[in-house]
């Protein structure tokens, strides 16, 4: 069953200030919970760079799963970002939309699948091929379904 990629405008007209634990969170042994949340964040201020060309997408699929992006997960996508080796893009071959690393060779991309049940696709100046947005971020829920 093929699906396509939802993508959705991101609106950063208002800001949510929410309080956050700016001493950190320790995944170790436990510490002392601070007594009062005195700073506060807006992610749209964190981790939106380019709000002109930064646009929400959720992920269709399992083929990057060993990297932790899962079905249903959100990613954060900036198309004005070029295009480095190693990058983490969502991509057009061939008249499809993928999501996957992207390897840089002298004539050829590979891209990289994270899940050993999806091939490794090689994009050569034959292929048509457009790099659509890197992805900056990856929002997930980690509540687990009851």
């Amino acid at each position: 069953m093929k699906r396509n990629i939802e993508i959705h405008k991101i609106d950063i007209s208002s800001s949510l200030p929410l309080p956050y634990a700016d001493e950190g969170v320790r995944a170790g042994f436990p510490s002392p919970a601070q007594d009062y949340l005195k700073e506060a964040i807006d992610l749209n201020k964190e981790i939106v760079n380019h709000p002109a060309t930064t646009f929400y997408a959720r992920v269709a699929g399992d083929s990057m799963r060993d990297e932790g992006i899962e079905d249903g997960d959100i990613l954060v996508v900036d198309r004005s970002l070029e295009l480095l080796d190693d990058d983490l893009a969502i991509c057009y071959v061939d008249g499809e939309y993928t999501l996957k690393r992207v390897r840089l060779e002298k004539d050829a991309a590979w891209l990289i699948p994270s899940n050993p049940n999806y091939p490794l696709i090689k994009v050569t100046p034959e292929n048509d091929f457009v790099v659509w947005g890197i992805v900056t971020y990856t929002i997930k829920k980690n509540r687990r379904r009851r």
